[in-house]
C-alpha cells in the first residue's frame, strides 16, 4: 500500500462499519489524501458522531451529506465536494452505503425489495452519474497510464450474498433483496466498466468478507472477519487493480469471485 498515492477519494455511508473504517485508514495512511469525503445522511446526528472527532483531528476530512436514495442530496453532495476540490477532480469513488432487511423467501416483502434495490443498486447509480465530471476530470489530468484506484475509479461495495454460482452464507440467512440488490450491483458495475473505461476509470465490483459489523451480525452467527483487518485488505487490494480487472468481481484477499 506505500505506494498507493491517492489524492482525493469520497466514501458513502461512512459513519459506521466498513465506510467508517475506510475512512480512518486512508486518513492514517503514512501519505494520506489531500481531500477524503465522508458522507453520511445526518452529519450533525449522533450517529456522525465518531465522524466529528475524527475531523476535529485531520483537517483533510470533510463531512458531507449525503442520502442515497435522494437525488437531490446527492446532487448537493457532488457541488459541495466540486467547490472543495476546486479544479481538481475526484480520484476514487467508493459506493459503500448500504442496507440489509432479514427475510425469507416466504417473509420477503415488495416493499423491502423497493427499498434494498433503491438504496444498493439505484443509489450507486446515482451516485456515479453525480461525481463522474469529477472522476472524468481526475482521469483525464492524470499523466498515469491505464486504469488505476489511484487515478480514476468506482469501487461499489458488494457481496459473495449476490454471486449466483456461489449464494455466500445461505445457509445463515436468505436475505433475498439483499441477494438480489448485490446481484444487480454487480450488474451495474460490468456496465459502468463497459461506460466508462474509455474515459479512463476503472469500475470494480468488491466483497469486503462476512465481517463484525452491525449489517453483518445476527443473532445466531459471528461474522468470523473484523472491519479493520477487511479494510486492510481492501486497501492492499485496490492498488493492484489495473485494466485487466476493469470490471471484476473480487474480494478484499484480490480473489476474483464468480457472478
Amino acid at each position: 500500500m506505500a505506494g498507493f498515492n491517492v489524492r482525493s477519494l469520497l466514501v458513502t455511508g461512512a459513519n459506521r462499519g466498513i465506510g467508517l473504517e475506510l475512512v480512518k485508514q486512508f486518513l492514517g495512511k503514512s501519505n494520506p489524501p489531500e481531500w477524503v469525503f465522508a458522507t453520511c445522511r445526518d452529519p450533525e446526528g449522533e450517529q456522525a458522531q465518531q465522524l466529528k472527532n475524527l475531523a476535529s483531528r485531520h483537517p483533510n476530512l470533510a463531512i458531507v451529506a449525503l442520502e442515497a436514495t435522494d437525488p437531490a442530496s446527492i446532487k448537493a453532495a457532488a457541488t459541495r465536494v466540486e467547490e472543495h476540490l476546486k479544479s481538481s477532480g475526484l480520484n476514487l469513488l467508493i459506493n459503500n452505503a448500504g442496507i440489509v432487511r432479514l427475510s425469507t423467501l416466504e417473509s420477503e416483502t415488495p416493499e423491502d425489495m423497493s427499498l434494498v434495490y433503491a438504496t444498493n443498486v439505484t443509489g450507486p447509480l446515482l451516485v456515479s452519474q453525480a461525481f463522474l465530471p469529477l472522476l472524468k476530470k481526475a482521469a483525464k489530468g492524470s499523466s498515469q497510464p491505464g486504469l488505476s484506484c489511484s487515478k480514476a475509479a468506482i469501487v461499489n461495495m458488494s457481496s459473495e450474498g449476490g454471486s449466483i454460482t456461489n449464494p455466500f452464507a445461505w445457509q445463515f440467512g436468505q436475505v433475498v433483496s439483499y441477494r438480489c440488490s448485490k446481484a444487480a450491483l454487480n450488474m451495474l458495475t460490468k456496465c459502468q466498466s463497459l461506460g466508462y473505461g474509455g474515459d479512463g476509470i476503472l469500475s470494480i465490483a468488491v466483497h469486503p468478507g462476512w465481517v463484525q459489523t452491525d449489517m453483518g451480525s445476527s443473532n445466531s452467527h459471528q461474522a468470523p472477519l473484523t472491519v479493520d483487518v477487511s479494510v486492510q485488505g481492501i486497501l492492499n487490494v485496490l492498488p493492484t487493480l489495473s485494466k485487466k480487472d476493469n470490471g471484476a468481481f473480487v474480494n478484499w484477499e484480490g480473489k476474483v469471485l464468480p457472478w
